[in-house]
């Protein structure tokens, strides 16, 4: 474990990633946070809104489906005009 945080690239690409630096590796490791943080959520939402209609399991299943629906487009639009912004 100590050679993985030792090595150089992989430090670069924590430093890009602490930094706010927009690159496509940085891009696709936020992408990836935030499709998991959204299914989180939706699984929490779903529970909450349809827990006790359709069972816990099956609403959580939905949320967590259904909710990266949204958040995807609205993250990578948010990351294009993040990286048009930084440009300028």
């Amino acid at each position: 474990m100590v050679d993985i945080l030792t090595n150089p690239s992989v430090r670069d690409f924590l430093t890009s990633l602490a930094d706010g630096d927009l690159n496509i590796a940085t891009e696709f490791v936020w992408i990836i946070i935030a499709t998991v943080l959204s299914m989180v959520g939706g699984a929490i939402g779903g529970m909450l809104l349809a827990g006790k209609d359709i069972g816990y399991q099956f609403s959580a299943m939905l949320g967590a489906l259904f909710a990266p629906a949204g958040v995807i487009p609205a993250i990578l639009l948010g990351l294009v005009a993040l990286s048009f912004l930084t440009n300028y």
